[in-house]
């Protein structure tokens, strides 16, 4: 098996040429990214969608940095802003309508923790997994293997080290649920002040022309909710 088959079956691994070679292709396009207009949103967007796995009206502030590209897999209108970082090792995958703020970063590569065995050179890469209507607070790091529910935020400053129920606030490091999210959090914004009016009556209009598909769970026993409040 060669290292670029070990790295993909998430087994340890050296970044031999032919893994680097992989490397230059994504580093090609990341330096048209990093050195573009930034005023060129569409030409922004367009090299984003060529970077990326899969997407779907993606974008980026740059700067923005990652290993391959190739293996971020995001849904429907990601958003990644100022001096994000993917360390794309193994695959990370994103759900749809998902936020990241400043300084974002995501890692998948790890190494052996004697150093006997580091100093191999061995290597590995653990997939992330990140659900649908998440947003992610600035310097936040989220580490191999996490999963990350739907419909979850995870405050600003975080070290995610484990995985992270669907519906809730979390924080901290190492990270953990502070609350769940449930409708009483539908109109208000920060620090549970309430909507105004006017955003509202937009945001309720909204809501019924999309038929306001993101609702909070009925209380069961069953998958990740497991208590209503």
């Amino acid at each position: 098996m060669n290292n670029i088959e070990r790295r993909d079956r998430q087994i340890l691994y050296i970044s031999d040429d032919e893994v680097l070679a992989e490397q230059k292709k994504c580093r090609a396009i990341l330096q048209r990214l990093n050195f573009m207009d930034r005023a060129d949103f569409e030409g922004i967007a367009s090299v984003v969608k060529e970077l990326f796995g899969t997407s779907d009206g993606a974008f980026v502030n740059p700067p923005f940095y990652c290993d391959y590209g190739s293996h971020i897999h995001v849904g429907k209108n990601f958003f990644a802003n100022y001096n994000c970082t993917i360390i794309d090792v193994a695959p990370v995958t994103i759900g749809d309508n998902c936020q990241m703020a400043p300084n974002v970063a995501i890692y998948t590569a790890g190494h052996p923790v004697h150093p006997a065995a580091r100093n191999t050179a061995y290597e590995y890469g653990i997939g992330v997994t990140i659900g649908h209507n998440v947003w992610i607070g600035g310097n936040s790091v989220i580490l191999p293997g996490v999963h990350i529910g739907d419909n979850t935020v995870i405050g600003a400053g975080s070290v995610v080290t484990r995985d992270i129920p669907d519906w809730c606030v979390a924080a901290g490091n190492p990270c953990r649920v502070l609350r769940r999210i449930t409708e009483a959090d539908r109109e208000t914004w920060f620090h549970g002040l309430p909507v105004d009016a006017e955003a509202l009556e937009h945001m309720r209009r909204m809501w019924a022309e999309n038929e306001d598909p993101v609702r909070f769970p009925e209380c069961r026993t069953s998958d990740r909710v497991k208590d209503c409040p």
